[in-house]
């Protein structure tokens, strides 16, 4: 038991003092052991209970398995947390509390929609109140710090991870970016509702090859810091607590051992104060990518390279100690890594609080105001492919409606993947949430399969709502795929439910743009739903229904085909523009970045440049009239796209540098600003400076990726 006499015990003492003062009173053994995180399960819970008696341990992870997301984890167990942590906080001689961390992706036990869903709401506030949701139902549930968000820049669908991120645009990326942390973190990091947040996977994961997890990266310096690096740098600028290191070898070094990626980039040059964890054993993995002989080696160059804490495997333990006395690891690295990860313990309030009540999850988990939220952000992220005819919203008069497909009566394929601690039988079905909503109607249960009941229930009906789309199972960690194609039996399926000549909306349920190039022209109306959370399926209904009019909008570049991989808005110009093509597919994807239809029409005109000349460090308002021209109200996401269009390096045909939600009544206008200052007109030049270039700038403002509204103004030295 430790001495309560001790300075870093006195919770008055500003946390550097604290730090300072424990530091001061621990073995190298013991600063060590903070450097480790392990994972506990049955078979070696002694032997951790008593590496942790000896000289203590930085963390324990809340997982059995480095594929968490795809496989079902047990629940977290609050008494079996507090019992590790009594161990560590009253059985030790310094009393240093564990730092437990889990996989909080999107939401703990209320289910929010994956990352991706929720970027095509374009609404970080929501975002920030979803993760303040997340950290809370968390921290009730003995969670210290979540491996979250997720900010890889993903511009590969095949990619399985692509269901954690925000899409393929850095600025989308970092306003969501900023509202996680902000989530996550709150103003005060010790408050017990409040957790740490883990920015990942740094760096470059996103553009492994042929989309494979864990492959090959390879991009320039200028791509990493233009396109990969602006949500770190975002993050960091919001007070993030952690970064985890990633697996990939990028550009010829592990990104667990980097130097110049972990040090010089990420904790020198954009000041990054928090600590560094390795992913699931990406440590010793240096081994398999060839740049370490054994673990020793590794653990040398994972150290030096920057990463402060090791997960799950156990280099540091093992061989710290002799690297240190052999002068081949630093004793001021060593206390740098420690400083480190001793400053997020004593933020986090843990030698305060280091347990939590086994009561408080069941008063603040999946709460009325919780689910509310979710249904909330489930709809708003729901993006509107299609709508032949105004089919949509559908009425509640209707009599007969057939709710098939292979999802119609699926629950984990709303949760998505990543769901360790939702409740699968608090999720209600597409089909019962019909039901729910159209009680009046005849809604038969039907079998999955495409059979004669089936269609002869198509047959009898009003309108058929087809639920097609990806299982949680597809997309995820390790659930990468070859083919954007709908799953076996599902094309085929729509096709034969085509002909039968009924009203025809597609709900589609995916982690990941998939190809739709034939649904388009067999459906009427087109909902893609994503993954979209425990209170998914009510959300499905509220805008079939009309309940909720549907306004999100793609954050992701939708392809006809892999043969156009990798495809994103923010391309380059080439030297042949015009002359960019395939003989097999269009050039043009399927649907581009940032759209999506609504029940009602917008129009944009009259843009407005307040400034045709601005300085370098000054800035210019732009705007435009944009008009409700439908017949319902609506919300819109306007956007603001730009073009440095003569640069020292080559720059893309557009980035989108704001955007804002408005809410119009039919035959309503607004006009709607953006203000461009050097935030939004630098870039990162070949010194790997950001810079503002005198030149020329073309501006659009519309409804996606594609506007045509334009106006320009010019930076003079």
């Amino acid at each position: 038991m430790p001495d309560s006499a001790f300075a870093y015990q006195n919770p008055t003492l500003p946390v550097e003092a604290r730090v300072a003062d424990l530091l001061s009173r621990m073995t190298r053994q013991e600063k060590i052991a903070q450097c480790a995180q392990l994972f506990v399960i049955l078979s070696n819970r002694p032997q951790i209970e008593a590496l942790i008696r000896k000289q203590g341990l930085g963390s324990r992870i809340l997982a059995s398995t480095h594929l968490a997301g795809s496989v079902r984890e047990i629940a977290t167990e609050v008494e079996d947390i507090n019992a590790l942590q009594r161990v560590a906080v009253e059985e030790t001689r310094l009393g240093i509390p564990l730092i437990h961390g889990r996989d909080v992706i999107h939401g703990h036990r209320t289910v929010f929609p994956i990352p991706l869903a929720m970027a095509a709401a374009w609404e970080p506030g929501l975002v920030e109140q979803a993760y303040t949701i997340a950290a809370r139902e968390a921290a009730s549930a003995g969670v210290n710090w979540a491996f979250a968000p997720m900010l890889d820049i993903a511009r590969d669908p095949r990619w399985g991870r692509i269901i954690e991120g925000f899409g393929e645009d850095p600025y989308l990326a970092s306003r969501n970016t900023v509202a996680a942390v902000k989530g996550f973190q709150g103003e005060d990091l010790s408050s017990p509702d409040r957790i740490l947040a883990c920015a990942k996977h740094y760096i470059g994961y996103g553009s492994a090859e042929g989309g494979r997890d864990y492959n090959t990266g390879e991009i320039s310096d200028h791509t990493l810091r233009n396109i990969y690096l602006p949500p770190f740098k975002a993050a960091v600028e919001a007070g993030l607590g952690s970064v985890m290191s990633a697996f990939l070898d990028f550009n010829g070094e592990p990104a667990s051992g980097s130097h110049y990626l972990l040090t010089e980039l990420l904790k020198g040059e954009l000041g990054f104060s928090g600590f560094i964890v390795s992913d699931w054993d990406s440590v010793v993995e240096l081994i398999n990518h060839r740049v370490a002989e054994d673990e020793r080696a590794a653990a040398q160059i994972a150290f030096n390279a920057g990463v402060d804490m090791e997960m799950v495997s156990d280099s540091y333990l093992q061989h710290l100690d002799q690297l240190l006395e052999n002068g081949e690891v630093s004793e001021e690295r060593l206390e740098d890594a420690v400083r480190r990860i001793l400053t997020a313990k004593f933020r986090l309030g843990l030698f305060e609080r280091p347990y939590t009540d086994p009561a408080l999850g069941e008063k603040v988990q999946f709460t009325p105001e919780h689910q509310a939220l979710a249904r909330r952000i489930a709809g708003m992220g729901m993006v509107l492919l299609q709508n032949k005819n105004s089919l949509l919203p559908l009425s509640r008069d209707l009599k007969h409606i057939a709710v098939i497909g292979p999802l119609a009566r699926q629950r984990s394929a709303l949760l998505g993947a990543w769901v360790l601690d939702g409740l699968i039988s608090e999720t209600q079905t597409l089909l019962e949430a019909i039901q729910q909503a159209c009680p009046q109607a005849e809604v038969p249960e039907i079998s999955d399969a495409m059979n004669d009941e089936m269609l002869m229930a198509v047959a009898d009906s009003d309108v058929v709502i087809l639920a097609v789309g990806e299982s949680n199972a597809r997309s995820g960690e390790y659930n990468c795929v070859a083919s954007l194609d709908l799953p076996a039996g599902q094309e085929a399926l729509i096709e034969a439910v085509a002909n039968l000549g009924k009203p025809l909306v597609l709900v589609v349920l995916a982690g990941r743009p998939v190809n739709l190039t034939r649904a388009v022209r067999l459906a009427d109306a087109i909902l893609y739903a994503w993954h979209p959370g425990s209170l998914g399926a009510k959300a499905i209904a509220d805008i079939l229904f009309g309940a909720v009019y549907p306004s999100g909008k793609l954050p992701v570049t939708f392809p006809r085909g892999e043969g156009q991989i990798p495809l994103y808005y923010n391309h380059k110009s080439t030297g042949r523009p015009h002359m960019n093509r395939t003989l097999d597919l269009p050039v043009e994807p399927l649907y581009p970045f940032g759209f999506g239809l609504s029940y009602t029409t917008f129009s944009y005109r009259d843009i407005k440049v307040d400034r045709s000349s601005i300085k370098l460090a000054e800035s210019v308002t732009v705007s435009a009239l944009v008009t409700n021209t439908g017949r319902h109200a609506g919300e819109e996401v306007v956007q603001c796209y730009l073009q440095d269009c003569v640069a020292s390096l080559t720059r893309p045909v557009r980035e989108l540098k704001g955007f804002a939600r408005v809410a119009l009544q039919p035959g309503k206008s607004q006009r709607v600003s953006f203000t461009l200052g050097p935030a939004e007109l630098s870039f990162y030049d070949r010194s790997g400076k950001l810079v503002v270039e005198p030149g020329k700038f073309k501006v659009w403002i519309g409804g996606d990726s594609q506007a045509t509204l334009e106006g320009q103004f010019s930076v003079t030295p």
